[in-house]
């Protein structure tokens, strides 16, 4: 559409300069006209807009597929279709249906009319959130000299910036706060590390988070378990069977442990050595630890919004272009249960006696 207009407006504004200098309009509209695409051969000149809606399409394209290449964020139901486009306070606004409780169960029923029971639902407005970059300056000089495809360069980093900001933020929000018999948050109970700071994940500490799950009658298809790297390192080095099944060269897939599809995933969060979650963004403590977390997929949701790309035509008297972009999505479970964490215990040496 941008470089249709710019066409017509070249052919305008031929055909107004020739009329101006005595020369035939459409020898004027065709003149300017051809200058103009001559000038889009050069780098950073005329028709780089040309360029910005290449670029734009592109990066909305990676956003809406990138998903994909996270496996755990991948099991994750997504409720794109239900993000409210638009302006205003309804923009990038997923609503959801708080479900009430389940309806009372008659066993031999001798008595009628049936009771009535209502079964009270209620709406949840969420606001996804925005991930936002900063501008990067691109000039007409780096254009003209540089041998490689400088803006192609910056699109991928500032979509790589963004995603992975939002992965590590999804994995954050996909574990729970605290304990309960619901967020079941467990500390290991393995040997001591070779660092000599913590204990390592051992197989007992797997098979009680998926006893909490039992009990919550969790469904055995759907339980996912992201392993953090320390306890992936715990795993190859204490259990013969999980190193000789980590990974599928079939498949290309992390073996399934005690009823958990099994991911790995080095972003994932902290959690202080009383078992609470570390706030999004805070610098871990001496003695935080990273935890792995277990999620029952379909009570999860993520939600992918708008994408805007902000990239401007160099201006003359600058001779540089900015991009940036902004884009909505979130990672939130729909009810908090059924979301577990397995964190490391810090381990203290005992001081030597005298």
């Amino acid at each position: 559409m941008r470089t249709l207009l710019k066409l017509l407006f070249s052919l305008f504004m031929g055909a107004v300069i020739g009329a101006l200098v005595g020369v035939n309009p459409i020898l004027g509209a065709t003149g300017l006209t051809g200058i103009n695409i001559v000038g889009s051969h050069t780098p950073g000149v005329a028709f780089a807009g040309v360029y910005l809606e290449i670029w734009t399409g592109e990066q909305i394209k990676a956003f809406r597929t990138s998903v994909e290449s996270i496996g755990w964020l991948n099991r994750i139901p997504s409720y794109d279709q239900y993000v409210r486009p638009g302006i205003g306070t309804e923009a990038d606004v997923i609503h959801l249906v708080a479900i009430g409780a389940d309806p009372d169960v008659l066993i031999n029923n001798t008595t009628y009319p049936i009771p009535i029971q209502q079964l009270n639902d209620a709406d949840v407005a969420i606001s996804l959130d925005k991930y936002q970059t900063k501008a990067t300056v691109i000039t007409d000089d780096e254009l003209h000299a540089i041998t490689y495809d400088k803006m192609a360069s910056v699109i991928e980093r500032h979509r790589d910036a963004v995603n992975e900001t939002k992965y590590v933020k999804a994995i954050h929000a996909l574990a729970p706060q605290s304990h309960a018999a619901a967020t079941p948050i467990i500390a290991t109970t393995g040997g001591v590390d070779t660092g000599g700071t913590r204990k390592m994940i051992a197989a007992a500490d797997v098979i009680s988070l998926k006893a909490y799950f039992d009990k919550l009658k969790v469904p055995t298809q759907g339980r996912v378990l992201v392993l953090c790297p320390d306890h992936v390192n715990d795993m190859l080095l204490a259990d013969q069977a999980f190193k000789d099944q980590y990974y599928s060269y079939t498949t290309g897939k992390i073996a399934n442990l005690y009823g958990f599809e099994v991911y790995e995933y080095a972003g994932c969060p902290y959690f202080s050595q009383a078992g609470v979650k570390r706030a999004y963004g805070a610098v871990p403590g001496a003695t935080d630890t990273m935890a792995s977390v277990a999620f029952y997929a379909p009570y999860m949701f993520r939600a992918t919004g708008t994408t805007t790309t902000y990239p401007t035509d160099a201006e003359a008297t600058k001779q540089q272009h900015l991009y940036n972009v902004r884009h909505y999505f979130i990672t939130l479970p729909k009810v908090q249960k059924a979301i577990g964490a397995i964190y490391s215990a810090y381990y203290s040496a005992p001081a030597e006696s005298s």
